[in-house]
């Protein structure tokens, strides 16, 4: 155990010190939910994770752009997909190109043991280009609330850094404001909450869309969701924005990128490369 200590911490310095591939560009850190089942209306719980498109196609294109992905979930265990997303539905029906993409999440390095987010924030993040949360409903578990991802996204909102989240990624963005637990327990209770000194306010962004919820939660065989994260989003102040049910739509405000479904995986991860090229 005591062994195991000193690894994690000499992991945590390196990461702290930039300390990454001579041809690389840079890391990029990939926020994913530490949780796999998810609470429902009326006691009632569902199976989820994250999506396998939503993280594997911008991951690929970040590694092949030359990029090193950082994997962080609040506990620092290993991140599970969401059974549901493996379907060539999300790979335009090609059962190859959803394999390839197995694969390469399988050889990220940190996929089976992530670092924890307080071991992200003892290493510093002046050293990360870009956040990246994929989406799945495990955001809503314990990103959304969780004041460290508040901590987090406030560094990279501060020096505009690329800030970007797919379908129900975005949610997490609701982590930096004042007490994010308390305005989370307000949507499940329906009070009405208000965010407070939330940093996207009035910012443009995307999120799964309420349509495109309420057809999901048709899936459920009656379940019912706890509340519907485009709601959450234009509650706190979100300017929403979105396109057709089902289409490829990402919207740009300043540093953040957001997507609003599974099939908006590749224009997001292009607009991400677009910014860090920018820079």
């Amino acid at each position: 155990m005591f062994k195991q200590s000193l690894i994690a911490v000499a992991l945590v310095s390196v990461f702290s010190q930039g300390v990454m591939a001579s041809d690389s560009k840079g890391q990029i850190l990939v926020l994913l939910s530490s949780e796999s089942e998810m609470q429902l209306q009326e006691g009632k719980t569902i199976s989820t994770g994250y999506y396998l498109n939503e993280f594997g196609v911008p991951a690929d294109a970040f590694i092949q752009a030359g990029y090193e992905l950082v994997l962080a979930t609040p506990k620092g265990n290993a991140p599970v997909v969401d059974q549901k997303s493996v379907t060539t539905d999300y790979f335009g029906g090609s059962a190859a190109e959803m394999q390839r993409i197995k694969e390469v999440i399988a050889a990220i390095p940190g996929i089976d043991d992530t670092l924890s987010l307080r071991e992200i924030l003892d290493g510093g993040l002046a050293q990360y280009k870009a956040v990246f949360i994929p989406g799945g409903h495990a955001p809503l578990i314990d990103l959304a609330n969780n004041p460290e991802v508040g901590k987090i996204l406030t560094h990279f909102n501060a020096n505009a850094k690329p800030t970007a989240a797919i379908c129900h990624g975005p949610i997490a963005l609701l982590a930096p404001q004042q007490n994010p637990m308390a305005f989370q327990q307000g949507l499940i209770e329906q009070t009405n909450p208000k965010a407070s000194d939330w940093i996207y306010a009035g910012y443009k962004m995307t999120i799964f869309s309420n349509s495109e919820e309420a057809v999901f939660e048709g899936s459920l065989n009656g379940k019912k969701l706890q509340y519907y994260p485009g709601q959450a989003m234009q509650q706190a102040g979100g300017n929403m924005q979105y396109a057709a049910d089902w289409t490829s739509n990402v919207v740009v405000d300043r540093e953040l990128i957001t997507g609003q479904n599974p099939f908006s995986d590749k224009a997001l991860a292009a607009e991400v490369l677009k910014q860090l090229a920018a820079e």
